[in-house]
């Protein structure tokens, strides 16, 4: 249920960071989320910030799933965000896409890695590995191949108009790129461009970049919290804050010392995904 799915997210958030699980908790309380499932509602899920009144607001569609959880999670996390950021001046709460998805992608690491390690039964550690696992693929492989395809396509533009048959080899072209073997032929998806409403909102181009980008990030550094123990938690909200007056590469910087320039730190957070997979491998 809804109210079930709520709570394991102010858990999570709670064992991580009281203060996390507390803003959680208060959005619940003072009505900020709308996850009714009802008739003529659509489907889909956002966060919405309300600056000069330092609220946010959270839209979805709970229909008794994992991933709702999730999702809940994923745009709690874009309102932690705002609402770290709310005493800072107007034109420093701004941040770039890329930071946005990098703090609710971390919080579904929160709730995700809470959830395995509260789980008892081998099919329930079973699941929620497969839902870790499809996360990484979606962020590795088919956002990318998103990307990849959108790179191209504005590559030709440039030479003139592109034809519908082109952006649909240029689509299954990205998709071979990106998910190398590892689909099934039956499941090249040539006309994926047709459908996606990401590729059509023209104020917003590679608009999934920032999805693989944020995957990657939070991956990493949620991977720092052993080492970093009691101090992690106010280092991320450091962060979160860094976001609305520093480069990206900045804030990381001076937050968590790694610089993203180095392969380093981006293989730590691949390392990671190996890991889930081979311990998913280990359970079946």
């Amino acid at each position: 249920s809804y109210d079930d799915g709520l709570e394991g997210v102010i858990r999570a958030f709670r064992a991580f960071s009281p203060d996390l699980g507390d803003f959680a908790q208060m959005c619940d309380e003072k009505r900020w989320i709308e996850a009714e499932n009802r008739p003529g509602k659509r489907q889909g899920a956002f966060c919405t910030g309300l600056p000069t009144k330092r609220e946010s607001r959270v839209f979805m569609t709970f229909t008794n799933s994992f991933d709702n959880v999730s999702t809940l999670a994923h745009e709690l996390g874009h309102a932690y965000h705002s609402w770290v950021l709310r005493e800072q001046p107007l034109f420093l709460q701004d941040y770039p896409m890329n930071l946005a998805e990098t703090a609710s992608t971390f919080a579904e690491a929160v709730l995700a890695e809470d959830r395995l390690h509260q789980s008892r039964s081998r099919g329930e550690q079973l699941g929620i590995l497969d839902h870790m696992c499809s996360d990484a693929v979606a962020y590795l492989m088919n956002i990318h191949a998103r990307f990849v395809f959108e790179d191209r396509f504005h590559q030709e533009r440039r030479e003139g108009e592109v034809s519908t048959a082109r952006l649909s080899e240029l689509m299954l072209a990205a998709q071979k790129e990106t998910y190398l073997d590892a689909l099934d032929p039956e499941g090249w998806y040539p006309d994926f461009w047709v459908s996606k409403l990401h590729f059509y909102i023209s104020g917003l181009p590679f608009y999934n970049f920032p999805y693989t980008f944020g995957f990657l990030l939070s991956t990493g550094l949620f991977a720092l919290a052993p080492e970093l123990g009691a101090s992690f938690p106010q280092r991320y909200r450091d962060l979160l804050i860094a976001t609305g007056c520093q480069e990206t590469e900045e804030a990381v910087k001076s937050t968590f010392g790694y610089d993203l320039a180095a392969p380093d730190f981006w293989n730590r957070s691949l390392d990671v995904v190996e890991r889930r997979v081979s311990q998913f491998l280990a359970l079946v």
